[in-house]
């Protein structure tokens, strides 16, 4: 009887290892080339290069998802401004279309959305020529896909045409929230505020990681390769070495966004049509009943919304 348990308990350890071995993970950062409240170029190219250097000593092949109007300033190009996307490129990252000047899909007419989207591969196009390769990836802004599905479609049809593949995401979170924080308080000299505020942002990340994993397991009885959305700001230049730190140790392989979307789930189709951006895994979820959707996602700490100067999630 001991013999039996024995092998029970060691089996289950060995499918929990053999689980955590297998666990993939694309990182994708969005707002190239840098969404902060610190905007003197001096500080964006310290933002950049500490980012850069993170992803690089990690050894996460990330994709940017470049906004191209913050490369102008008015009509002007801005030379030192592309030079960031520059330092993606030269540490051999891929660049993908997030829009020229990040819109709604339900903020403007479609034809117009569409418009936004060809003005903001032009530079990041001219960039990837430079080296050989092309642009292939987008990323729907503020993740909202249109809440009509005559749009959806649309937009949907109109990326196929000009050869682009829709960018999902399985693990969103407050990333965002968190760096308005962090930037807010870096602006007010209040480091103590700043250190609290960092040390909360690794345990909500892992929390949510945690949370999105487990809705997975609820949706498809397995861990799919998953599809991480942070943001290229000030906050991860400082923290993205612990955030890659944690998702190592909870056994994550760094996988390309092209590698992770082989994984069969992300052939489903998103009939998701409300206004708000959220999680590919809860439109999934959707789909089949809202009792798919897990429950009790994990929440920014009140503290750091009342830092950010903002009201909920």
């Amino acid at each position: 009887m001991k013999f039996t348990l024995y092998l029970v308990v060691l089996f289950s350890a060995f499918s929990s290892f053999a689980q955590t071995r297998q666990r993939t993970i694309a990182v994708t950062i969005d707002d190239l080339p840098v969404v902060s409240t610190r905007r003197d170029i001096k500080n964006r190219r310290e933002i950049t290069k500490k980012l850069l250097a993170h992803i690089k000593e990690a050894k996460v092949p990330a994709i940017g998802f470049v906004n191209e109007n913050k490369l102008f300033n008015g009509a002007e190009r801005d030379e030192e401004q592309i030079d960031l996307l520059r330092m993606w490129l030269d540490a051999e990252l891929e660049l993908g279309n997030h829009t020229f000047s990040h819109p709604s899909a339900d903020a403007i007419e479609p034809e117009a959305y569409q418009a936004d989207i060809l003005r903001g591969e032009v530079i990041t196009k001219e960039l990837l020529k430079t080296k050989n390769t092309q642009i292939r990836f987008f990323r729907h802004p503020y993740l909202q896909t249109g809440s009509k599905m005559e749009v959806k479609n649309s937009i949907y049809e109109f990326l196929k045409v000009h050869n682009y593949i829709v960018a999902p995401v399985s693990i969103d979170n407050a990333d965002w929230i968190f760096a308005s924080a962090y930037d807010k308080a870096f602006d007010k000299g209040d480091k103590k505020l700043m250190k609290q505020i960092g040390d909360a942002y690794v345990p909500y990340m892992e929390s949510k990681m945690d949370y999105w994993e487990r809705q997975s397991v609820k949706l498809f009885g397995r861990e799919i390769s998953q599809t991480l959305l942070i943001h290229a700001n000030f906050i991860n230049s400082d923290y993205f070495d612990d955030l890659a730190k944690m998702l190592k140790k909870r056994g994550y392989k760094f996988v390309t966004l092209e590698e992770s979307l082989k994984d069969e789930a992300y052939r489903l189709p998103d009939n998701f049509t409300r206004r708000a951006g959220i999680s590919w895994l809860h439109r999934w979820a959707l789909d089949r009943g809202k009792d798919f959707v897990l429950p009790n996602e994990p929440l920014t700490p009140d503290f750091v919304l009342k830092a950010a100067g903002v009201e909920s999630e």
